[in-house]
């Protein structure tokens, strides 16, 4: 196995074994074990499962964003781009379970809390297309006039709670029901 597949075994391994029992329930020796490889190897590739972690959001935004940012369009109106990037956010997390499945508990971890604050406040000068498209909507009086992060939280917590309860089985989302859930979050914050 190349260095490269290795790295790849791991990230993989790491992903599916994070999403299935947590940070906590996923010890270095259990990732190395299922991926074919020794403990030190890891730490060879990951300087700790600190790093391994962010290492692995790094890599799950590299694939995001290009699936979602695909056929987006930044010169059209604010509810093109809203429906544009929810709707493909959300297909995104229906067709990647495990992506979804690790992303939920990134966000509501130490990490996640970390990197949110980083794009919200602009810490490290990061933003992203989301908070581009919020701050785009508030100031063109085309969503409620309320603070960024309250308009993303209405926007994805919908979003979230709806992927997990098709992940769950417990709805089923088509073309349909997803536009429908779309309109009815773009509704939630819009002027």
């Amino acid at each position: 196995m190349s260095k490269q597949d290795k790295r790849e075994e791991i990230i993989q391994t790491s992903l599916e074994i994070i999403a299935e029992h947590g940070f906590h329930g996923a010890p270095m020796a259990m990732i190395a074990d299922l991926s074919g490889v020794a403990v030190g190897t890891i730490y060879r590739y990951f300087e700790s499962k600190d790093v391994l972690i962010t290492e692995l959001y790094k890599e799950m935004e590299g694939r995001i964003y290009p699936v979602v940012l695909k056929g987006y369009a930044p010169e059209k109106p604010v509810r093109a781009r809203f429906f544009h990037l929810i709707t493909s956010l959300l297909r995104y997390f229906i067709n990647n379970p495990l992506d979804f499945r690790f992303l939920e508990q990134f966000h509501n971890s130490p990490y996640g809390v970390a990197c949110r604050r980083d794009k919200f406040f602009k810490t490290k000068g990061r933003s992203d297309v989301f908070h581009e498209l919020f701050e785009d909507g508030i100031s063109q009086q085309v969503m409620k006039d309320l603070p960024v992060i309250i308009i993303s939280d209405l926007a994805f917590g919908s979003i979230i709670s709806i992927a997990r309860d098709h992940i769950l089985g417990f709805i089923v989302l088509d073309d349909t029901l997803i536009e429908r859930t779309t309109e009815a979050c773009w509704d939630g914050i819009k002027r």
